[in-house]
């Protein structure tokens, strides 16, 4: 479904990264990747805590 990722060279990553700062601003970038960060420590955690609770019920 994303195998397109891997095609994604330098180029195309500098466009993706100037419109990311064009539509959100430079000054709100840092914070959206903090609630980024936190979000994938949350999913993760989440995970991890569904797993024992799996494995317990065997």
């Amino acid at each position: 479904m994303l195998g397109f990722i891997g095609r994604l060279g330098t180029t195309e990553l500098l466009v993706i990264l100037g419109i990311v700062i064009i539509v959100f601003g430079p000054k709100s970038i840092p914070q959206l990747s903090k609630m980024l960060g936190k979000s994938v420590k949350n999913f993760k955690k989440g995970m991890e805590s569904t797993e024992t609770t799996d494995e317990d019920d065997e």
